[in-house]
């Protein structure tokens, strides 16, 4: 049940993302941009993470992948599968980045540990 309660979530937020923030966002500019950013996303992490939905047992993955695959499948659905090809080099791009961040944030890791083992032999 938690499994379907993470998607269900991660689809709704994808879905107000997609349909909201543009109109917010043409209307009023940046402030509304700015306001539908905090709003809905304040609102939907509060629905996905405080109120229980956690996906703990895998891969930790946020709104944003729900969020990116609702934005992408819309236009799949809307333009065809030619939008859906269109994206895959964004996709990648987004992948290499994504690999580059995690080996960032797993040297970073490795470094403060040895760190605090220094400081601590040391101490």
């Amino acid at each position: 049940m938690k499994h379907i309660g993470t998607i269900c979530g991660t689809a709704i937020a994808g879905m107000f993302v997609m349909s909201v923030w543009g109109a917010f966002s043409d209307a009023y500019g940046i402030a509304g941009g700015w306001f539908a950013g905090l709003a809905i996303i304040g609102i939907m992490w509060f629905l996905n993470h405080f109120l229980g939905v956690h996906n703990n047992d895998g891969a930790w993955i946020d709104m944003a992948l729900g969020i990116g695959v609702c934005g992408t499948m819309r236009d799949v659905f809307r333009h065809g599968v030619d939008a859906g090809i269109s994206s895959l080099p964004t996709l990648g791009v987004v992948i290499v980045g994504a690999i580059v961040g995690g080996l960032t944030a797993y040297k970073i890791e490795v470094y403060l540990a040895e760190k605090k083992e220094k400081e601590e032999s040391a101490a």
